[in-house]
C-alpha cells in the first residue's frame, strides 16, 4: 500500500513538472541579443556601402567564412572575397533578420555564442539586374577583447524564383 502511494506521488510530481519544463521559452539573453543585433546592423551597413574592409573587420583573424562556393579562411582572404564580390555586383537594401530565439550561449565561459537568421538584398550587376536575393546564415561569435567578432559564418543563397512567362 505504501509503495503504491509513493509511486502515485512520484507520478503526480512528474505530471506537474513536465508541463513546467514545456512552458519554458528559449528567450535569448537581452545583452547578447544586442550584440548579435549590433553586428548584424554593422554588416548591413558594410554591405550597403559595398565596403569590404568594414565587412571583414567584423571577423576574427582566424575566422572561417563558409560560402556556397566553399570555405574562406582568415580575415584578409575574407576581405579580398568581399572586394572581389563588390567589383562584380553592387549591393543595396541588404538586411539581416536575426532568428527570434538567437543567440545561444556555447560552452560555460559566456564568451562564445551561436546565432542564426536570414538575409535579403538587391544586387545590381554590371550587365544586368537588379535582382532580389535572399538566404540564411549561421554565426559563431566570440568576445575578442572588448568587442565581439564572428569566428565562423555559414551562408547560403536561396535562388530567386524565375519571372513568370506570359504567352
Amino acid at each position: 500500500m505504501k509503495i503504491r502511494l509513493a509511486v502515485a506521488l512520484v507520478a503526480l510530481a512528474i505530471g506537474f513538472t513536465v508541463p513546467t519544463f514545456a512552458q519554458q521559452t528559449n528567450t535569448p539573453d537581452p545583452q547578447l541579443r544586442q550584440v548579435v543585433d549590433t553586428l548584424a546592423n554593422k554588416l548591413d551597413e558594410a554591405m550597403n556601402n559595398n565596403d569590404a574592409a568594414a565587412a571583414a573587420a567584423l571577423f576574427t583573424e582566424d575566422s572561417i567564412f563558409v560560402t556556397p562556393q566553399g570555405p574562406i579562411y582568415g580575415r584578409e582572404p575574407i576581405e579580398k572575397h568581399y572586394a572581389d564580390l563588390f567589383q562584380k555586383v553592387h549591393y543595396s537594401n541588404f538586411i539581416n533578420e536575426n532568428d527570434q530565439n538567437s543567440p545561444h550561449v556555447i560552452g560555460t565561459a559566456g564568451n562564445e555564442i551561436w546565432s542564426n537568421g536570414e538575409w535579403s538584398a538587391t544586387i545590381q550587376g554590371k550587365s544586368g539586374g537588379p535582382i532580389q536575393v535572399k538566404g540564411y546564415w549561421s554565426n559563431i561569435t566570440v568576445r575578442d577583447g572588448d568587442t565581439w567578432k564572428k569566428r565562423m559564418v555559414t551562408i547560403n543563397i536561396t535562388p530567386a524564383p524565375a519571372p513568370a512567362q506570359t504567352k
